[in-house]
């Protein structure tokens, strides 16, 4: 009798170990950030973003008992890389949901494998494209560049100019942009005067910027990532040009500045709310998300919380949302992201659906102006 006791408190305390085990499991999730090459000044806030919340979430004590552990590569920037990243998450790794990667060219190479193999991935790519039309396992946290560019055209059409040139770069990010300038020109009374596109190496864009220069263009609207914008800048300066300049959100950080130098002063572009956070309205549902993750990104890090490290913070409180909401599966996960509704995040305010997996209106931009070498909401 001693010995069956013995036996089935012996079994009992296993079943129970075996229990907490599992409570006290990780749940596995991947990034894809281009820490590396060209884009890195994407990637890099996003890689630091990510890691510091999941930090936070831990010692918090998880989601549901189990500790998230994130595991990340450096894409520098090439879809193939990205992909072949992809699928070693997803195979090697056994994530159950992806946030990145962190340009659009890299997206869209990536979308494929979440797709076969069912993994939600979330982007923090901009193109709408990445969405558009929806794909079942893919999301995005960047702000997609047809609101961005609905926000400069309203910021133009109240300012009664409607003659515009544009300048956009020749890839993925730059083609969306484009596609978006032109067939959203109509609607808010605009008329592209001058369609014009620069090379994602290119170091001079003096002829482009002349040729600009000699039409009826009222303003010029950049379309692009660092540093061709900034070249951008620095060469309508040296011409003269006395055209207002506007940038994509592609530029949203303080790298742009710092490129640009005294060139940047007086560019407009549309913005998640972060970089203003502290000057928002007390009543604004995400300031106290933005002020948070400015603080601590500043105590990590040493540096200002930007618009795209914002993009990461997004994608990781969005899984661990749909965790609680669907359970640590893929599917789980899937179907949670799209239940989710009013989500305050960085940047913006998220509703999914089964119809929409962009999550965002144009609300979730602000224009802001550089003055100073630092932002300000655009008047």
């Amino acid at each position: 009798m001693g010995f069956r006791f013995t036996t089935l408190t012996t079994a009992a305390l296993l079943l129970l170990t075996a229990s907490l085990s599992f409570a006290a499991g990780t749940i596995k999730i991947g990034g894809l950030f281009s820490v590396t090459g060209p884009p890195a000044f994407l990637g890099e806030p996003e890689r630091n973003t990510a890691k510091m919340v999941v930090d936070s979430i831990n010692k918090s004590g998880g989601i549901k008992g189990q500790k998230l552990e994130l595991v990340v590569y450096d894409t520098a920037g090439d879809a193939t890389k990205a992909v072949q990243m992809a699928t070693k998450l997803i195979k090697d790794d056994k994530v159950v949901a992806i946030i990145g990667p962190s340009t659009t060219g890299e997206s869209m190479a990536v979308i494929p494998v979440a797709e076969r193999e069912r993994v939600p991935l979330i982007s923090c790519a901009a193109g709408s494209k990445i969405t558009d039309p929806v794909k079942r396992y893919v999301f995005k946290t960047a702000q997609n560049d047809g609101l961005a560019v609905a926000k400069i055209y309203e910021y133009l059409q109240k300012h009664k100019q409607n003659k515009v040139a544009i300048l956009t770069v020749s890839d993925g990010f730059g083609a969306s942009g484009r596609e978006q300038l032109k067939s959203l020109a109509g609607k808010f009374g605009m008329q592209v005067v001058v369609d014009d596109t620069y090379g994602p190496k290119d170091t001079d864009m003096t002829s482009q910027l002349t040729k600009i220069r000699g039409s009826q263009a009222q303003v010029l609207i950049v379309w692009g990532t660092n540093p061709g914008p900034a070249v951008i800048a620095k060469n309508a300066k040296q011409l003269g040009l006395k055209l207002p300049l506007y940038m994509s959100h592609g530029v949203s950080s303080k790298k742009f500045i710092a490129l640009a130098g005294d060139a940047a002063e007086g560019v407009k572009l549309p913005s998640g709310k972060v970089i203003v956070s502290d000057v928002l309205p007390k009543n604004d549902p995400q300031k106290a998300s933005l002020l948070a993750y400015v603080k601590d990104y500043q105590k990590q890090y040493k540096a200002e919380g930007d618009h795209f490290g914002g993009h990461a913070w997004d994608g990781v409180m969005l899984v661990k949302a749909a965790i609680e909401k669907g359970g640590a599966t893929t599917e789980g996960i899937r179907v949670g992201l799209e239940g989710l509704k009013d989500f305050h995040g960085i940047g913006g305010t998220f509703s999914f659906s089964n119809h929409d997996h962009a999550g965002l209106n144009k609300d979730a931009f602000v224009m802001v102006e550089i003055k100073n070498k630092d932002w300000v909401i655009a008047k």
